[in-house]
């Protein structure tokens, strides 16, 4: 479903000088596949996960994503987004004017002008699933950690993505709910099929998954 192949990227680091973060990255994942990504601070974790999520261009190398070539002109990056893709920040970027409920169908909303009656009922089915039907109609304000990252879980699944990706989804969690999360996402990933790709720091909430790869200069291993 996935495949990266010699993916290199590069920042600027002060003049006529480069930070080589990425130096050849190659990975395969396969629909219903859960994998974490481990790796130091400044690993390029984050880095690949923003090219995994079109938020960020390679320099080089191929990227293709249900047989579609990524890395060239002509594609349109938000639809992929939108329709093929799910995020899980770790601030949750919940819409402090909105409910959970709303929050959740907000990414039906980009080429609708509201969400019809069968996407409803699939952000309740999704909201039972995760255990937060009860707090449907609260504001971001009222939730706690590990509601808000539910609701935020819930968003991400709200299209029927191919692929979720997770950037250290239990980041600002307490160990109790960072362990709950975690826990979710393994059981989104049985119970849906849904395929994941996690950046984490931590070899606990890595565990949950179905492999581990660490990402170290520059490179998977």
């Amino acid at each position: 479903m996935l495949q990266l192949s010699e993916i290199t990227k590069k920042f600027p680091d002060g003049e006529n000088s480069f930070n080589h973060v990425l130096r050849g990255v190659n990975m395969n994942i396969e629909k219903g596949d859960f994998v974490a990504i481990k790796g130091a601070s400044g690993s390029g974790k984050t880095t690949l996960l923003s090219i995994l999520g079109t938020l960020l261009q390679p320099d080089s190398g191929s990227y293709l994503l249900d047989n579609q070539e990524i890395n060239t002109s002509g594609v349109d990056y938000s639809a992929i987004r939108n329709q093929k893709l799910g995020f899980v920040f770790q601030d949750h970027r919940l819409l402090p004017q909105l409910t959970a409920l709303e929050n959740i169908l907000l990414p039906t909303l980009a080429f609708q002008s509201k969400a019809d009656d069968s996407q409803i009922d699939y952000a309740k089915q999704l909201m039972e699933l995760t255990d937060i039907t009860s707090v449907a109609n609260q504001y971001p304000d009222t939730l706690s950690g590990g509601e808000a990252s539910r609701t935020a879980v819930c968003r991400a699944l709200i299209m029927k993505p191919l692929l979720v990706l997770a950037d250290e989804p239990t980041g600002q969690l307490d160990a109790e709910n960072a362990r709950n999360v975690a826990l979710l996402l393994k059981k989104i990933n049985r119970e849906l099929g849904t395929t994941i790709v996690m950046v984490t720091h931590s070899d606990e909430i890595a565990d949950v998954s179905n492999r581990t790869l660490t990402i170290k200069d520059g490179v998977l291993v």
